[in-house]
């Protein structure tokens, strides 16, 4: 606006005349008044005068104060112009109130962004909490329970020594199996046969059989690697590190394209959780251990929290191995387990710098962890293979350490309450680290950033973080890092897919990501549907359907202790209500549309993850059976109920469990053996799943009887257009990608 006006062409234009000049310099003490007049005053909705608010004085005095300074107003008083005094004070104060918007309009978009981005870290850090009570479980037998830690897991001693060393045969699986062959060694040439084949939408599955020998082969060579790797740049000069990946083999695609095939000149860190809650998990797996015993020297991989095959249990790799291959899956996945637990631990870079998945504790020693035993730890979450040994609880400490912590801005270090497992550690810790083991940084993973790293610790604690799109489109960049020989970090920040939001506005954008976090949220809320709708009631005595704002948070907080900030969701959460209180029916009534309950069924509950891990049921019959009798006897479920009831008191009481622990007994001879134990659980599990079809039926009928509002069939609407994914072909190309130096 300001650069079209004709007093900033001034030093390019003719020169007035000096009578010009004049006349518009006698009037300079009526633009003093107006300057004045206008540091208290404002132009009302008729025009006069009125008082201003100080904060506006001081901007509307200041921009006039320039004006004057520059010489800029006197041009607003030529006759030529023929501009008054008032048209310029309109002209500032236009300028003035599209800046105030403008700032309110940044200031509502960073909000938004932080609450979608909160709700996402929340509902990701809740669910991690849930697995790691597994493990808190087993550490608490374990530890009242001495004489059953060396039989915690008898399920894997047998298969540790012959999975490896036998090819078991495999069954033909139908449909759109393709012809491409693979044989070792693997070349080059298989691994650009293998991204041809896996970036297809369909026919994408290799035979089983060559599926098998990449999982086989990589075992057995992982075992040989010792548990931390030495990493050298002397070489090749530079080294390139990647953080997560999750499944997602379109940004793994991008990496290689951008960056190249890994060779003697260009060596790859992989730094953990390749697998999990993307669709193309087994394809990155697959691929990355292709690479790895196509260039042995050239690809390191690291163990991460996601290598474990209890967490693939609940965040979908297991189900994804068992429906692409549903008649060989239960083989598949003992041979990916072989490979989880031959994974080295981390890596160190030129003697100099550290890189592990999670980060350590104040605790941590490098020394101790190099001499473990990784293989007995076929997962993380369950207690290691002991073959008869007493379990090394510190031990197994470390390496839980390294694989779940998290930096902390705060000095020391104190246990992870966010994700239930591993430590926050502060700056402090960091310093203490880094000199006894003299190092000069740690590179870590673990955690979505938005920009894809992220300095912390005075730029001692670097994380990196390569799944793009990770929480939905647009919600996040990916990045690898590339390290010269003077270990100087230099980043690559992408979004894969980018045409997919190029065609978008940013509003579109934006909604996009909002109504994922949104139908994550309303999943998370329909666990606990039954009792917010109990509480809402019983804030609601006379039955009118509204409670006040600070109750429904507090009922929402209560229920799901998520921490989220609630009155900014309210609008979402109960859409169509006024500023002064909340109808929660909305609430309930958005938990019952048919986008949510299809993305809860969808999921995998803590449940579903122990009973299909079967092993996991197997050690916790072992613990509990503590004469190894092979039948569980009263006296020793009433030990582990102890454990249970400090685990979750409040839940069930010591009778209730007992109880319980009873009907196991299905043939009545006072106690349970494993094939009882497991059909108890069996039988439970499908009347959970039974209850739960049920009570979807029902509020069904119930919505066909009364109606949810519009308001609600709008938002359930729009959350259903946006989270729609179109599957198509990877293309490694459609990608946008930035160079980003260290500030």
């Amino acid at each position: 606006m300001l650069r079209s006006c004709v007093c900033l062409r001034s030093e390019s234009t003719k020169r007035r005349s000096s009578s010009v000049e004049d006349a518009s310099s006698c009037r300079s003490s009526e633009i003093e008044r107006v300057g004045a007049s206008m540091q208290t005053t404002t132009l009302g909705p008729n025009g006069q005068p009125q008082p201003v608010a100080a904060q506006t004085t001081t901007r509307a005095s200041s921009l006039l104060q320039l004006f004057q300074r520059k010489g800029w107003c006197k041009h607003f008083r030529k006759p030529l112009r023929g501009m008054s005094a008032s048209r310029a004070e309109k002209t500032i104060r236009a300028a003035i109130f599209i800046q105030k918007w403008y700032r309110q309009h940044q200031a509502r978009r960073e909000m938004q962004k932080r609450c979608n981005w909160q709700i996402f870290q929340n509902l990701e850090y809740a669910s991690e909490q849930d697995q790691a009570e597994l493990y808190k479980f087993f550490n608490d037998l374990i530890k009242n329970m001495p004489q059953a830690a060396a039989t915690g897991n008898k399920y894997h001693q047998n298969s540790r020594i012959s999975i490896l060393e036998e090819d078991g045969e495999l069954v033909e699986e139908a449909g759109d199996i393709v012809s491409t062959r693979i044989e070792l060694p693997i070349t080059k040439n298989d691994i650009d046969r293998l991204i041809d084949v896996f970036r297809k939408k369909k026919g994408n599955r290799l035979h089983p059989k060559y599926v098998a020998m990449i999982l086989r082969e990589g075992a057995r060579c992982l075992k040989q690697m010792p548990n931390i790797v030495m990493v050298s740049t002397a070489v090749s000069q530079q080294v390139t590190v990647c953080g997560d990946l999750h499944g997602k083999l379109d940004d793994l695609l991008v990496v290689l394209y951008k960056n190249g095939l890994p060779s003697t000149s260009n060596p790859y860190v992989f730094n953990g959780d390749f697998v999990d809650r993307g669709k193309k998990g087994l394809e990155v797996l697959l691929l990355l251990l292709s690479l790895y015993l196509a260039f042995p020297n050239s690809v390191f991989l690291n163990r991460g929290n996601h290598e474990d095959s209890v967490m693939n249990a609940r965040y979908g790799f297991s189900r994804e191995v068992e429906s692409k291959y549903p008649r060989n899956y239960k083989q598949l996945l003992l041979l990916i387990d072989e490979v989880y637990r031959w994974l080295p631990l981390g890596s160190v870079l030129n003697s100099r710098v550290l890189i592990v998945h999670g980060g350590f504790s104040d605790s941590t020693s490098l020394d101790l962890i190099k001499s473990i035993d990784r293989g007995k730890y076929v997962s993380i979450l369950r207690p290691p293979v002991t073959d008869g040994e007493p379990l090394d609880k510190t031990e197994w400490q470390q390496i839980f350490d390294i694989m779940w912590s998290d930096p902390q801005s705060m000095q020391g270090c104190k246990p992870n309450t966010l994700r239930g497992a591993g430590v926050w550690f502060g700056p402090d810790v960091t310093e203490t680290f880094l000199k006894r083991h003299r190092l000069n940084y740690v590179i870590r993973s673990h955690e979505c950033k938005p920009n894809g790293h992220e300095f912390m610790h005075d730029n001692k604690v670097i994380t990196i973080f390569s799944a793009s799109n990770y929480y939905a489109m647009g919600s996040n960049k990916g990045a690898y890092m590339r390290l010269n020989n003077q270990l100087m970090p230099h980043f690559v920040q992408y979004i894969s897919a980018a045409s997919q939001t190029k065609r978008l506005s940013f509003r579109q954008r934006m909604g996009i990501v909002e109504s994922s976090a949104l139908k994550e949220l309303a999943v998370r809320m329909r666990d606990h549907r039954d009792e917010l709708e109990l509480e809402f009631q019983k804030c609601d005595p006379d039955g009118s359907g509204h409670i006040t704002i600070s109750k429904w948070c507090c009922v929402m907080e209560s229920v799901t202790k998520l921490g989220l900030p609630w009155r900014l969701l309210r609008d979402k959460l109960a859409p169509g209500t006024d500023s002064q209180s909340v109808n929660y029916v909305t609430t309930l009534d958005l938990l019952d549309t048919d986008v949510i309950m299809e993305a809860e069924a969808d999921g995998t509950t803590v449940m579903d993850a122990l009973y299909a891990n079967k092993s996991s049921l197997v050690t916790i019959f072992n613990i509990i059976d503590a004469d190894n009798s092979g039948e569980i006897t009263l006296d020793e479920f009433e030990t582990a109920i102890d454990l249970l009831v400090a685990h979750m008191p409040g839940v069930y009481s010591k009778e209730e469990m007992l109880e319980k622990c009873r009907m196991m007994d299905l043939n009545g001879d006072g106690k349970v053996d494993l094939n009882e134990f497991l059909e108890a659980f069996r039988l439970s599990d499908l009347h959970r799943k039974q209850q739960q079809e049920e009570d979807m039926r029902r509020r069904s009928t119930h919505r066909t009887i009364q109606n949810p509002s519009d308001s609600v069939t709008k938002l359930a609407n729009a959350i259903s257009k946006n989270t729609a994914v179109v599957e198509q072909d990877i293309d490694p190309t459609d990608c946008e990608a930035d160079a980003v130096d260290p500030k």
